[in-house]
């Protein structure tokens, strides 16, 4: 099988799950195709949204003493959670990743598909997931976190796609680099591109992912619906799951 790698999903953590996930789908015109209930394990409960073929996922603890719940009181709900890739070989930049000194965190094993996550600590900013699916390398085929129908839920009419991940910290390039070695893709400009979306690395205070980038129908219908859901909307953009949302 041909080396690939493709943004498959951002998840997003939120102290509730609602309003944040109503919002999302209602600004963004955005539909839920799965609630997973295999997260219950871990403490979570989840959604999911396709942008296109992208997932944008929302997770949210309901009891004490999980990852997601500490990730919230350590940043403040300041920073999207994670990103997670497919390829064709999970396991391979699992052990890629751990011969620079990470760790695995978690390795996921349902099949048809096979996630390794890493230690978002050794990461930084966030956690990275690496995932396969067997029959899944058609960017439409199955894919099981978001459910048996999820290319059915795909809406376009208001959000196109999910074009860029933005990235903060004190040293972007440095962050660039080194999330660039873990995925495998050389870093041009304190960017990371994919074939389907862009990592772009800005200075921050703090390492997070601080910003999702969309391409949409009409900008100024979807930040009037953030205004009207009570959100700052500053230029193109406003807060919401504790990242900021910008349209174009």
């Amino acid at each position: 099988m041909a080396p690939y790698m493709r943004l498959r999903q951002i998840c997003l953590v939120a102290p509730h799950l609602e309003p944040v996930i109503s919002e999302i789908a209602e600004i963004m015109g955005l539909s839920v195709c799965y609630r997973d209930g295999n997260v219950a394990k871990y403490g979570l409960e989840n959604a999911l949204l396709p942008i296109d073929t992208i997932l944008l996922e929302v997770v949210a603890p309901f009891k004490d003493g999980t990852t997601a719940g500490r990730f919230i009181e350590k940043t403040g709900g300041r920073g999207g959670y994670m990103a997670i890739f497919c390829c064709n070989d999970p396991d391979e930049r699992g052990r890629h990743a751990n011969a620079m000194g990470l760790r695995t965190a978690n390795v996921i094993d349902h099949a048809p598909y096979h996630g390794v996550q890493l230690h978002p600590r050794d990461c930084r900013a966030a956690f990275i997931e690496f995932n396969h699916t067997e029959g899944s390398d058609d960017i439409l085929g199955p894919y099981p976190p978001a459910g048996p129908e999820w290319q059915k839920f795909i809406r376009k009419d208001v959000t196109q796609a999910l074009t860029a991940v933005e990235m903060q910290g004190p040293d972007p390039q440095g962050l660039a680099a080194h999330w660039g070695r873990i995925i495998g893709v050389a870093p041009g400009d304190a960017e990371l591109k994919l074939p389907n979306a862009t990592f772009r690395f800005v200075k921050g205070a703090s390492e997070i992912m601080s910003a999702l980038e969309f391409r949409v129908t009409d900008p100024a219908s979807v930040l009037h619906a953030a205004k009207a859901k009570g959100l700052a909307v500053a230029g193109n953009e406003f807060l919401l799951g504790g990242v900021t949302f910008r349209v174009s």
